[in-house]
Protein backbone atom coordinates (compact mmCIF):
# COMPACT_ATOMS: atom_id res chain seq x y z
CA UNK A 1 0.00 0.00 0.00
CA UNK A 2 1.66 3.43 -1.22
CA UNK A 3 1.48 6.35 0.88
CA UNK A 4 0.84 9.88 0.28
CA UNK A 5 1.23 12.87 2.24
CA UNK A 6 -1.20 15.89 1.39
CA UNK A 7 -1.19 19.38 2.72
CA UNK A 8 2.86 20.28 2.77
CA UNK A 9 4.13 23.43 3.42
CA UNK A 10 6.06 23.84 6.94
CA UNK A 11 7.92 20.98 6.69
CA UNK A 12 8.54 19.64 4.20
CA UNK A 13 11.86 18.23 4.22
CA UNK A 14 11.38 16.57 7.67
CA UNK A 15 8.53 14.54 5.71
CA UNK A 16 10.17 13.63 2.78
CA UNK A 17 12.51 11.69 4.77
CA UNK A 18 10.33 9.18 5.65
CA UNK A 19 10.25 8.79 2.24
CA UNK A 20 6.61 8.24 1.10
CA UNK A 21 5.77 7.73 -2.31
CA UNK A 22 3.71 11.33 -2.80
CA UNK A 23 3.39 14.66 -1.58
CA UNK A 24 0.79 16.80 -2.23
CA UNK A 25 1.25 20.49 -2.70
CA UNK A 26 -2.18 22.50 -2.35
CA UNK A 27 -2.82 25.06 -4.68
CA UNK A 28 -5.93 26.60 -4.15
CA UNK A 29 -5.86 29.74 -2.49
CA UNK A 30 -8.67 29.43 -0.03
CA UNK A 31 -7.01 26.10 1.73
CA UNK A 32 -4.82 27.32 4.93
CA UNK A 33 -2.78 25.17 3.21
CA UNK A 34 -1.66 26.85 0.13
CA UNK A 35 1.63 26.26 -0.85
CA UNK A 36 3.52 28.98 -1.79
CA UNK A 37 7.25 29.80 -2.24
CA UNK A 38 10.11 26.96 -3.47
CA UNK A 39 9.30 23.16 -2.99
CA UNK A 40 12.63 21.71 -1.84
CA UNK A 41 14.84 18.86 -3.41
CA UNK A 42 12.93 15.93 -2.89
CA UNK A 43 14.36 11.97 -3.09
CA UNK A 44 13.11 10.91 -6.60
CA UNK A 45 11.33 7.96 -5.63
CA UNK A 46 8.68 10.69 -4.58
CA UNK A 47 6.23 12.28 -7.06
CA UNK A 48 4.90 15.71 -6.13
CA UNK A 49 1.22 16.44 -6.69
CA UNK A 50 -0.74 19.55 -6.97
CA UNK A 51 -4.06 19.90 -6.08
CA UNK A 52 -6.46 22.33 -7.54
CA UNK A 53 -9.73 23.09 -6.92
CA UNK A 54 -11.84 24.03 -10.18
CA UNK A 55 -8.77 26.11 -11.34
CA UNK A 56 -8.06 27.78 -14.28
CA UNK A 57 -6.55 25.70 -17.09
CA UNK A 58 -3.33 28.42 -17.81
CA UNK A 59 -3.25 28.57 -14.26
CA UNK A 60 -2.51 24.56 -13.83
CA UNK A 61 -0.16 24.08 -16.72
CA UNK A 62 2.09 27.25 -15.17
CA UNK A 63 2.25 25.62 -11.81
CA UNK A 64 3.28 22.15 -13.04
CA UNK A 65 5.82 23.75 -15.58
CA UNK A 66 7.16 25.68 -12.77
CA UNK A 67 7.61 22.96 -10.10
CA UNK A 68 7.89 20.10 -12.08
CA UNK A 69 4.59 17.92 -10.84
CA UNK A 70 4.37 14.06 -11.52
CA UNK A 71 0.02 14.32 -10.95
CA UNK A 72 -2.67 16.48 -10.81
CA UNK A 73 -5.33 16.08 -8.03
CA UNK A 74 -8.72 17.96 -9.32
CA UNK A 75 -10.64 17.83 -6.11
CA UNK A 76 -13.68 20.52 -7.83
CA UNK A 77 -15.88 20.03 -10.35
CA UNK A 78 -13.53 19.19 -13.46
CA UNK A 79 -15.27 18.03 -16.12
CA UNK A 80 -14.25 14.86 -18.28
CA UNK A 81 -13.88 17.39 -21.38
CA UNK A 82 -11.64 19.43 -18.39
CA UNK A 83 -9.57 16.43 -17.41
CA UNK A 84 -9.34 15.28 -21.58
CA UNK A 85 -7.87 18.93 -22.17
CA UNK A 86 -5.46 19.57 -19.52
CA UNK A 87 -4.06 15.92 -20.25
CA UNK A 88 -3.93 16.66 -24.34
CA UNK A 89 -1.97 20.45 -23.52
CA UNK A 90 0.61 18.63 -20.47
CA UNK A 91 1.37 15.83 -23.42
CA UNK A 92 1.95 18.35 -25.75
CA UNK A 93 4.45 20.17 -23.85
CA UNK A 94 6.03 17.01 -23.23
CA UNK A 95 4.79 17.13 -18.87
CA UNK A 96 4.20 13.08 -18.34
CA UNK A 97 1.33 14.05 -15.51
CA UNK A 98 -0.74 11.62 -13.73
CA UNK A 99 -4.35 12.89 -13.35
CA UNK A 100 -6.26 12.08 -10.05
CA UNK A 101 -9.96 12.82 -9.90
CA UNK A 102 -11.08 13.23 -6.84
CA UNK A 103 -15.13 12.32 -5.78
CA UNK A 104 -16.31 12.81 -2.22
CA UNK A 105 -18.19 10.14 -0.21
CA UNK A 106 -20.30 10.82 2.87
CA UNK A 107 -22.61 7.92 3.81
CA UNK A 108 -23.56 6.58 -0.02
CA UNK A 109 -22.72 7.26 -3.37
CA UNK A 110 -23.64 7.31 -6.92
CA UNK A 111 -20.75 5.25 -8.72
CA UNK A 112 -22.18 5.86 -11.93
CA UNK A 113 -20.99 9.42 -11.99
CA UNK A 114 -17.66 7.71 -12.78
CA UNK A 115 -18.22 6.06 -15.58
CA UNK A 116 -17.77 9.60 -18.28
CA UNK A 117 -14.24 9.76 -16.31
CA UNK A 118 -12.89 6.17 -17.25
CA UNK A 119 -10.52 6.88 -19.82
CA UNK A 120 -9.43 10.50 -18.85
CA UNK A 121 -7.92 9.96 -15.25
CA UNK A 122 -4.93 7.63 -14.38
CA UNK A 123 -6.41 7.57 -10.57
CA UNK A 124 -9.71 8.26 -8.43
CA UNK A 125 -9.35 9.89 -4.85
CA UNK A 126 -12.22 8.84 -2.88
CA UNK A 127 -12.29 11.73 0.18
CA UNK A 128 -14.73 12.72 2.87
CA UNK A 129 -18.09 15.43 2.21
CA UNK A 130 -17.66 18.14 4.18
CA UNK A 131 -17.92 21.78 4.10
CA UNK A 132 -14.34 22.38 2.39
CA UNK A 133 -12.89 20.13 -0.90
CA UNK A 134 -11.06 18.70 1.48
CA UNK A 135 -9.18 18.33 5.37
CA UNK A 136 -11.99 18.26 7.13
CA UNK A 137 -10.72 15.67 9.63
CA UNK A 138 -13.27 12.85 9.66
CA UNK A 139 -13.32 9.85 7.89
CA UNK A 140 -16.41 8.54 5.40
CA UNK A 141 -18.05 5.04 5.38
CA UNK A 142 -15.59 3.22 3.38
CA UNK A 143 -18.01 0.24 3.46
CA UNK A 144 -19.87 2.29 0.65
CA UNK A 145 -16.87 1.05 -1.72
CA UNK A 146 -18.23 -2.55 -2.11
CA UNK A 147 -20.44 -1.15 -4.60
CA UNK A 148 -17.09 -0.22 -6.38
CA UNK A 149 -17.88 -0.98 -10.20
CA UNK A 150 -14.36 -0.32 -12.00
CA UNK A 151 -10.41 -2.02 -11.81
CA UNK A 152 -9.26 2.09 -12.07
CA UNK A 153 -7.12 1.86 -8.76
CA UNK A 154 -7.57 4.39 -6.35
CA UNK A 155 -6.28 6.30 -3.37
CA UNK A 156 -8.40 6.12 -0.39
CA UNK A 157 -8.62 9.53 2.11
CA UNK A 158 -10.69 11.55 4.38
CA UNK A 159 -9.29 12.23 7.84
CA UNK A 160 -7.28 9.54 8.18
CA UNK A 161 -4.85 9.16 11.06
CA UNK A 162 -3.34 6.19 13.51
CA UNK A 163 -6.51 5.95 15.30
CA UNK A 164 -7.06 4.37 11.83
CA UNK A 165 -4.64 1.50 11.29
CA UNK A 166 -7.03 -1.38 12.96
CA UNK A 167 -9.73 -0.09 10.60
CA UNK A 168 -7.44 0.16 7.09
CA UNK A 169 -6.17 -3.50 8.36
CA UNK A 170 -9.61 -4.90 8.20
CA UNK A 171 -10.55 -2.70 4.78
CA UNK A 172 -7.70 -4.70 3.34
CA UNK A 173 -8.94 -7.92 3.98
CA UNK A 174 -12.09 -6.81 2.22
CA UNK A 175 -12.85 -7.43 -1.59
CA UNK A 176 -13.60 -3.57 -1.64
CA UNK A 177 -10.07 -3.23 -1.14
CA UNK A 178 -8.93 -4.54 -4.12
CA UNK A 179 -7.85 -1.51 -6.17
CA UNK A 180 -7.11 0.59 -3.39
CA UNK A 181 -3.59 1.76 -4.60
CA UNK A 182 -2.87 4.21 -1.63
CA UNK A 183 -3.92 6.25 1.49
CA UNK A 184 -3.97 9.64 1.68
CA UNK A 185 -3.36 11.08 4.48
CA UNK A 186 -3.17 15.39 6.05
CA UNK A 187 -4.55 17.27 8.66
CA UNK A 188 -5.13 14.25 11.35
CA UNK A 189 -1.16 13.93 11.45
CA UNK A 190 -0.92 18.04 11.73
CA UNK A 191 0.57 20.35 14.21
CA UNK A 192 -0.79 22.80 12.78
CA UNK A 193 -2.41 23.18 9.00
CA UNK A 194 0.65 22.63 6.61
CA UNK A 195 3.11 21.84 9.97
CA UNK A 196 2.85 18.03 10.18
CA UNK A 197 4.01 15.74 13.51
CA UNK A 198 6.77 13.86 11.91
CA UNK A 199 6.69 11.11 14.72
CA UNK A 200 2.94 10.23 14.26
CA UNK A 201 3.37 10.00 10.10
CA UNK A 202 6.73 7.85 11.20
CA UNK A 203 4.88 5.34 13.08
CA UNK A 204 2.00 5.02 10.47
CA UNK A 205 4.24 4.96 7.36
CA UNK A 206 5.73 2.12 9.61
CA UNK A 207 2.74 0.16 10.61
CA UNK A 208 0.97 0.66 7.02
Amino acid sequence: MKLKVCGMKLNTVEVAQLRPDYLGFIFWEHSSRFFEGEIPELPHTISKIGVFVDADFDYIVDIVSKYKLQGLQLHGHESPEYCIKIAAELKRINRKVDIIKVFSIKDKFDFDVLTPYENVCDYYLFDTKGKLPGGNGYTFNWSVLKDYPSTKPFFLSGGIGLNNLDKINEFTKTPESKYCYAIDVNSSFEIEPGLKNIEELQKFKEAL
